[in-house]
Protein backbone atom coordinates (compact mmCIF):
# COMPACT_ATOMS: atom_id res chain seq x y z
CA UNK A 1 0.00 0.00 0.00
CA UNK A 2 1.23 3.26 -1.04
CA UNK A 3 1.78 6.21 1.66
CA UNK A 4 -0.06 7.98 -0.62
CA UNK A 5 -2.96 5.79 0.11
CA UNK A 6 -5.93 8.55 1.66
CA UNK A 7 -6.47 5.31 4.11
CA UNK A 8 -2.35 5.75 5.17
CA UNK A 9 -2.22 7.72 8.46
CA UNK A 10 -5.12 9.30 7.40
CA UNK A 11 -7.52 9.27 10.78
CA UNK A 12 -10.74 11.42 8.37
CA UNK A 13 -10.02 8.48 6.17
CA UNK A 14 -11.65 5.90 7.97
CA UNK A 15 -14.65 3.56 6.85
CA UNK A 16 -18.33 4.74 8.71
CA UNK A 17 -20.67 1.71 8.65
CA UNK A 18 -24.33 2.71 9.61
CA UNK A 19 -25.96 -0.39 11.44
CA UNK A 20 -29.68 -0.09 11.05
CA UNK A 21 -32.02 -2.08 14.27
CA UNK A 22 -35.91 -2.34 14.56
CA UNK A 23 -37.84 -0.68 16.70
CA UNK A 24 -39.77 -2.76 19.27
CA UNK A 25 -42.99 -3.95 18.44
CA UNK A 26 -45.96 -6.54 18.66
CA UNK A 27 -46.26 -9.38 16.06
CA UNK A 28 -49.30 -9.54 14.89
CA UNK A 29 -49.14 -12.97 14.09
CA UNK A 30 -48.19 -14.29 17.87
CA UNK A 31 -49.11 -11.17 20.19
CA UNK A 32 -45.66 -11.30 21.27
CA UNK A 33 -43.18 -8.52 21.78
CA UNK A 34 -40.50 -8.44 19.40
CA UNK A 35 -37.39 -6.55 18.52
CA UNK A 36 -33.83 -6.85 16.73
CA UNK A 37 -31.53 -9.42 17.35
CA UNK A 38 -28.66 -9.16 19.65
CA UNK A 39 -25.94 -10.87 17.48
CA UNK A 40 -27.03 -9.61 14.36
CA UNK A 41 -26.19 -6.01 15.75
CA UNK A 42 -23.16 -7.25 17.93
CA UNK A 43 -21.18 -9.50 15.45
CA UNK A 44 -21.11 -7.25 12.33
CA UNK A 45 -20.04 -4.25 15.57
CA UNK A 46 -17.24 -6.48 16.25
CA UNK A 47 -15.89 -7.27 12.79
CA UNK A 48 -16.15 -3.38 11.83
CA UNK A 49 -14.77 -1.82 14.92
CA UNK A 50 -11.83 -4.71 14.39
CA UNK A 51 -11.19 -3.25 10.76
CA UNK A 52 -10.62 0.03 12.36
CA UNK A 53 -14.21 1.14 10.91
CA UNK A 54 -16.63 3.98 13.02
CA UNK A 55 -19.86 2.52 13.24
CA UNK A 56 -23.27 4.60 14.03
CA UNK A 57 -26.63 2.79 14.82
CA UNK A 58 -30.16 3.70 14.16
CA UNK A 59 -33.63 2.55 13.74
CA UNK A 60 -36.41 4.11 11.94
CA UNK A 61 -37.81 5.62 14.38
CA UNK A 62 -34.70 6.48 16.82
CA UNK A 63 -34.98 6.07 20.88
CA UNK A 64 -34.73 3.03 22.75
CA UNK A 65 -34.96 -0.41 20.48
CA UNK A 66 -35.72 -3.77 22.82
CA UNK A 67 -34.11 -6.96 21.20
CA UNK A 68 -35.75 -10.38 21.35
CA UNK A 69 -35.61 -11.94 24.57
CA UNK A 70 -33.77 -15.06 22.86
CA UNK A 71 -31.06 -13.32 21.57
CA UNK A 72 -29.89 -12.10 24.70
CA UNK A 73 -27.37 -14.47 26.57
CA UNK A 74 -28.82 -14.01 29.36
CA UNK A 75 -32.36 -15.29 28.81
CA UNK A 76 -33.76 -18.07 30.65
CA UNK A 77 -34.52 -20.32 27.24
CA UNK A 78 -30.33 -20.08 27.16
CA UNK A 79 -31.30 -19.77 23.44
CA UNK A 80 -27.64 -17.62 23.24
CA UNK A 81 -25.75 -18.40 26.03
CA UNK A 82 -22.88 -19.20 24.08
CA UNK A 83 -22.97 -15.44 22.36
CA UNK A 84 -19.69 -13.88 24.04
CA UNK A 85 -19.71 -11.18 21.46
CA UNK A 86 -23.13 -10.04 22.55
CA UNK A 87 -22.74 -10.22 26.18
CA UNK A 88 -19.50 -8.49 26.11
CA UNK A 89 -21.35 -5.58 24.40
CA UNK A 90 -24.49 -5.81 26.42
CA UNK A 91 -22.32 -5.53 29.51
CA UNK A 92 -20.07 -2.38 28.52
CA UNK A 93 -22.29 0.96 29.10
CA UNK A 94 -20.77 3.03 26.47
CA UNK A 95 -21.78 0.25 23.79
CA UNK A 96 -25.52 -0.80 25.48
CA UNK A 97 -26.03 3.56 25.14
CA UNK A 98 -25.92 2.96 21.26
CA UNK A 99 -28.89 0.82 21.72
CA UNK A 100 -30.88 2.68 24.50
CA UNK A 101 -31.07 6.22 22.27
CA UNK A 102 -30.48 4.78 18.56
CA UNK A 103 -29.96 8.14 15.59
CA UNK A 104 -33.31 8.00 13.23
CA UNK A 105 -32.84 6.65 10.21
CA UNK A 106 -33.52 9.90 8.44
CA UNK A 107 -30.34 11.42 10.44
CA UNK A 108 -27.72 9.15 7.85
CA UNK A 109 -26.22 11.47 5.34
CA UNK A 110 -25.39 9.25 2.84
CA UNK A 111 -22.27 10.92 1.83
CA UNK A 112 -20.71 10.21 5.55
CA UNK A 113 -21.03 6.89 5.32
CA UNK A 114 -19.57 3.70 2.77
CA UNK A 115 -22.07 1.10 3.67
CA UNK A 116 -25.29 1.01 5.77
CA UNK A 117 -26.25 -2.33 7.31
CA UNK A 118 -29.56 -3.65 8.31
CA UNK A 119 -29.99 -5.83 11.11
CA UNK A 120 -32.72 -8.50 11.75
CA UNK A 121 -34.69 -10.06 14.56
CA UNK A 122 -38.49 -10.67 14.25
CA UNK A 123 -39.65 -7.06 14.10
CA UNK A 124 -38.58 -6.20 10.43
CA UNK A 125 -41.19 -8.70 9.37
CA UNK A 126 -43.62 -6.54 11.10
CA UNK A 127 -42.37 -2.93 10.81
CA UNK A 128 -40.08 -2.56 7.72
CA UNK A 129 -43.29 -2.44 5.33
CA UNK A 130 -44.41 1.36 6.40
CA UNK A 131 -40.37 2.30 7.01
CA UNK A 132 -40.28 4.82 4.29
CA UNK A 133 -37.58 6.21 5.08
CA UNK A 134 -35.15 3.34 5.60
CA UNK A 135 -36.03 2.18 1.81
CA UNK A 136 -34.96 5.51 0.68
CA UNK A 137 -31.83 5.54 2.71
CA UNK A 138 -31.27 2.05 1.83
CA UNK A 139 -32.08 2.25 -1.96
CA UNK A 140 -29.83 5.50 -1.77
CA UNK A 141 -26.57 3.68 -0.88
CA UNK A 142 -27.23 1.00 -3.63
CA UNK A 143 -27.39 3.61 -6.60
CA UNK A 144 -24.31 5.62 -5.04
CA UNK A 145 -22.50 2.55 -5.51
CA UNK A 146 -22.05 2.21 -1.57
CA UNK A 147 -22.36 -1.25 -0.21
CA UNK A 148 -26.45 -1.78 1.03
CA UNK A 149 -26.48 -5.05 3.15
CA UNK A 150 -29.21 -6.77 5.22
CA UNK A 151 -29.43 -10.22 6.89
CA UNK A 152 -31.72 -12.62 8.15
CA UNK A 153 -35.21 -10.82 8.43
CA UNK A 154 -33.60 -7.48 7.58
CA UNK A 155 -33.84 -8.69 4.67
CA UNK A 156 -37.65 -7.84 4.48
CA UNK A 157 -36.04 -4.58 3.36
CA UNK A 158 -35.81 -6.19 0.31
CA UNK A 159 -39.41 -6.41 0.08
CA UNK A 160 -39.94 -3.01 -0.30
CA UNK A 161 -37.23 -1.16 -1.69
CA UNK A 162 -37.22 -0.07 -5.36
CA UNK A 163 -34.76 1.47 -7.75
CA UNK A 164 -34.87 4.38 -9.63
CA UNK A 165 -37.13 3.08 -12.43
CA UNK A 166 -39.59 1.42 -9.94
CA UNK A 167 -38.05 -2.03 -10.04
CA UNK A 168 -37.31 -4.39 -7.11
CA UNK A 169 -33.78 -3.67 -5.99
CA UNK A 170 -33.28 -7.46 -5.53
CA UNK A 171 -34.78 -8.37 -9.04
CA UNK A 172 -32.17 -10.22 -10.91
CA UNK A 173 -29.71 -10.06 -8.07
CA UNK A 174 -28.92 -13.04 -6.07
CA UNK A 175 -29.58 -12.65 -2.79
CA UNK A 176 -30.07 -14.76 0.59
CA UNK A 177 -32.21 -14.14 3.81
CA UNK A 178 -34.24 -16.17 6.84
CA UNK A 179 -34.95 -19.88 4.96
CA UNK A 180 -38.26 -21.79 4.35
CA UNK A 181 -36.58 -24.66 6.18
CA UNK A 182 -35.41 -22.38 9.48
CA UNK A 183 -39.35 -20.83 9.48
CA UNK A 184 -40.21 -24.47 9.52
CA UNK A 185 -38.41 -24.89 11.93
CA UNK A 186 -39.33 -22.12 14.44
CA UNK A 187 -43.06 -22.83 13.74
CA UNK A 188 -42.59 -26.68 14.60
CA UNK A 189 -40.92 -25.33 17.68
CA UNK A 190 -43.49 -23.05 19.33
CA UNK A 191 -45.84 -25.62 18.44
CA UNK A 192 -44.23 -28.66 19.69
CA UNK A 193 -43.72 -26.44 23.14
CA UNK A 194 -47.85 -25.28 22.76
CA UNK A 195 -46.88 -21.54 21.97
CA UNK A 196 -48.96 -21.65 19.11
CA UNK A 197 -52.05 -23.14 17.96
CA UNK A 198 -51.02 -25.27 14.47
CA UNK A 199 -52.80 -23.13 12.88
CA UNK A 200 -50.65 -20.14 13.51
CA UNK A 201 -47.06 -19.32 12.24
CA UNK A 202 -44.36 -17.05 13.99
CA UNK A 203 -44.32 -14.92 10.72
CA UNK A 204 -46.98 -13.57 8.64
CA UNK A 205 -44.40 -14.22 5.59
CA UNK A 206 -41.65 -15.55 4.26
CA UNK A 207 -38.23 -14.04 3.16
CA UNK A 208 -37.13 -16.72 0.70
CA UNK A 209 -41.09 -16.91 -0.75
CA UNK A 210 -41.11 -13.25 -0.99
CA UNK A 211 -37.93 -12.77 -2.49
CA UNK A 212 -38.56 -15.31 -5.18
CA UNK A 213 -41.67 -13.42 -5.83
CA UNK A 214 -40.13 -10.64 -6.61
CA UNK A 215 -37.90 -12.09 -9.05
CA UNK A 216 -34.81 -12.32 -6.89
CA UNK A 217 -32.23 -15.32 -7.42
CA UNK A 218 -33.01 -16.74 -3.64
CA UNK A 219 -30.04 -18.85 -2.46
CA UNK A 220 -29.48 -20.50 1.29
CA UNK A 221 -26.56 -22.66 2.96
CA UNK A 222 -29.27 -25.13 4.78
CA UNK A 223 -30.53 -24.85 8.07
CA UNK A 224 -28.91 -22.71 10.66
CA UNK A 225 -25.44 -22.48 8.75
CA UNK A 226 -23.95 -19.25 8.86
CA UNK A 227 -23.67 -17.84 4.97
CA UNK A 228 -24.10 -14.28 3.18
CA UNK A 229 -23.82 -13.52 -0.62
CA UNK A 230 -22.79 -10.54 -2.74
CA UNK A 231 -24.02 -9.42 -5.74
CA UNK A 232 -22.22 -6.03 -6.99
CA UNK A 233 -22.45 -4.03 -3.59
CA UNK A 234 -25.99 -6.03 -2.25
CA UNK A 235 -24.80 -7.96 0.21
CA UNK A 236 -26.88 -10.55 1.95
CA UNK A 237 -26.99 -12.92 5.22
CA UNK A 238 -29.11 -15.98 5.58
CA UNK A 239 -29.63 -15.87 9.82
CA UNK A 240 -29.08 -14.63 12.72
CA UNK A 241 -26.00 -17.17 12.63
CA UNK A 242 -24.60 -15.32 9.83
CA UNK A 243 -23.28 -11.74 11.03
CA UNK A 244 -19.94 -12.37 10.82
CA UNK A 245 -20.30 -13.53 7.54
CA UNK A 246 -22.44 -10.32 5.93
CA UNK A 247 -19.81 -8.29 7.79
CA UNK A 248 -16.96 -10.01 6.32
CA UNK A 249 -18.12 -9.53 2.63
CA UNK A 250 -18.80 -5.57 3.97
CA UNK A 251 -15.00 -5.50 4.86
CA UNK A 252 -13.96 -7.34 1.60
CA UNK A 253 -16.25 -4.83 -0.53
CA UNK A 254 -15.37 -1.75 1.35
CA UNK A 255 -10.99 -2.72 2.37
CA UNK A 256 -9.86 -1.34 5.22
Amino acid sequence: MSLKDPNVLNPSAKKRVAIVIANPAVSTTTGWPVGFWWSELTHPYHVFTEAGYEVEVFSPNGGKCEADAMSDPNDASGYSKTDLISQGFIHTPELKALVDNTKKVTDIDVARFDAIVVAGGQSPMFTFEKASDLHAKFAAFHAAGKVAAALCHGVAILAYVKDAQGEYLARGKTVTGFANCEEDFADNAVWDYGLLPRDKHVMPWRIEDRMKEIGANYVQAGLWRGFAVRDGNLITGQQNFSGEETARLVVEALGR
